[in-house]
């Protein structure tokens, strides 16, 4: 038996980044009007946490942090075939960085009291910083394993293939540990009718701050020492260097441009 909770989080869809709009004050993302989904590697993470209990048993929750409308993607994990979710959601949450959300996400895990792993993605599409999942470790105290791609349970322990440039790091860990997953780890099902019918009479809980005992120093944009100065849009503009010359020395000088600036 392997208890497993899965953080996941609602993000823009990523098919729909061109309606961003960044707040001019907090330089956070305003999140209103924008279609959101649940964030695409944090559906690995749930996925492999129900195939790892569908071969040894066990339970697997999910949380989230968010604003109401993050109800979605806990009955969307509910329906995919998670046991039970619970959403964080509270305006004391508003602005968290990832210090923030990591420990408000640690201290709803303590409160939910017994796992074995932790299983998160490895970045979301909205922020793409990968902290999050160490950050919680820390809080809980407890090893974590990044950018796994293969995890073997065993022996009350687990066998991580973690993704380093160039190939691979096998690890090995004690329970409990975190897990951060990258796409490569899984493809995540398909949510059945069945598993729409069945999310419906399954547990969904909301937590505020207080019911975390959350230290309200600790969360929100007072518990998020990251200070985001701006944000822009970053533009590529081609170099637009065209060689007239007949088609043979037009290569051969364009080949020596490349070598020149490094490309080849």
């Amino acid at each position: 038996m392997v208890d497993i909770v899965v953080c996941i989080k609602q993000v823009p869809d990523p098919q729909k980044l061109d309606l961003i709009k960044i707040h001019p004050v907090t330089k956070t993302i305003i999140r209103e009007g924008i279609p959101t989904v649940m964030n695409p590697v944090d559906k690995n993470a749930l996925e492999e946490a129900l195939r790892i209990k569908e071969k040894y048993g066990g339970k697997v929750t999910v949380i989230s942090m968010g604003p109401p409308q993050a109800r979605e993607v806990c009955k969307e994990a509910l329906a995919m075939g998670a046991d039970e979710a619970i959403l964080l959601c509270d305006r004391a949450l508003a602005g968290s960085d990832t210090l923030a959300t990591a420990y408000a996400l640690a201290k709803a895990i303590m409160k939910i009291g017994k796992y074995d792993l932790i299983l998160c993605g490895s970045e979301t599409v909205d922020g793409s910083t990968g902290q999050v999942p160490p950050q919680l470790a820390e809080f809980l105290d407890i090893p974590h394993i990044t950018r796994a791609r293969k995890i073997e349970v065993a022996n009350g322990k687990v066998i991580v293939e973690s993704v380093i440039e160039y190939g691979y790091r096998l690890v090995e860990a004690q329970f409990p540990v975190v897990i951060s997953v990258t796409r490569e780890i899984n493809t995540p099902r398909i949510v059945s009718a069945f598993g729409l019918i069945a999310a419906e009479k399954k547990k969904l809980e909301v937590w505020t701050a207080s019911d975390i005992e959350a230290d309200p120093n600790m969360i929100g944009l007072n518990g998020s020492p990251t200070a985001v100065v701006d944000v822009f849009r970053k533009e590529f503009k081609r170099a637009g260097i065209i060689f007239k010359e007949p088609l043979e020395e037009a290569i051969k000088k364009a080949i020596q441009k490349l070598y020149e600036l490094g490309v080849i």
